[in-house]
């Protein structure tokens, strides 16, 4: 199973807009079912995700500031899933817009014109909200690795050291803090070996 999605996937935690049962059908592993109870299991599910949404309007506008902060005053261990709950909320409501044809530009300018003049207190806070998506071929890892273990970085494009970047980013089981100690490390012994050359040639014999 994706590793992000560990405590999502936790047996023993309490229910959210999905029910315990709702979980184990959806990760796999509950399957004796038959086709009819399936089917009915699917439509309960859909139901609830659709009565959320409209939840989500009472819930942004009549939770106090107060619980809106204790919900998001994660402890260090939680941070990443719950970081990955809310970007898999917006990938859902991004696909979601395209399945209903609405811009999400305009969700999402609502959405943040709205927490704006939360901030302010003030309905009067206007705001401009740039979004763009840049679709980029698909990049082939591998001949991209290939070609850094070669030392050929000068054949790479912008957009595959970019595409690489964001595979890297989001490919579950790689640990961005253990890939931030190695880079730091390859980036001193570099560092070392460049001074060390410079010393060397400034005081090579004439």
């Amino acid at each position: 199973m994706d590793d992000r999605l560990d405590l999502a996937a936790d047996p023993d935690r309490a229910r959210g807009i999905l029910t315990p049962s709702d979980r184990e059908f959806l990760l796999g592993r509950k399957t004796d079912y038959t086709d009819h109870s399936r089917k009915q299991k699917r439509n309960r599910i859909r139901r609830r995700v659709r009565n959320a949404i409209l939840d989500w309007s009472i819930v942004a506008t009549h939770l106090e500031t107060r619980d809106r902060q204790t919900v998001f005053d994660l402890e260090a261990d939680e941070r990443e899933s719950y970081t990955n709950g809310m970007a898999d909320a917006l990938a859902f409501f991004y696909l979601g817009a395209d399945d209903s044809q609405i811009p999400f530009t305009e969700l999402l300018t609502r959405g943040v014109s709205r927490a704006e003049q939360n901030l302010a207190g003030s309905a009067h806070r206007v705001v401009t909200v740039d979004f763009g998506v840049e679709r980029v071929s698909e990049v082939d890892g591998d001949a991209v690795i290939d070609t850094l273990e070669d030392g050929r970085l000068e054949e790479l494009t912008e957009e595959e050291l970019r595409g690489f970047a964001r595979l890297l980013a989001d490919a579950p089981g790689v640990s961005l803090e253990r890939l931030r100690e190695d880079l730091a490390g390859q980036l001193l012994e570099f560092s070392e070996t460049e001074a060390s050359d410079a010393d060397a040639l400034e005081h090579r014999p004439e």
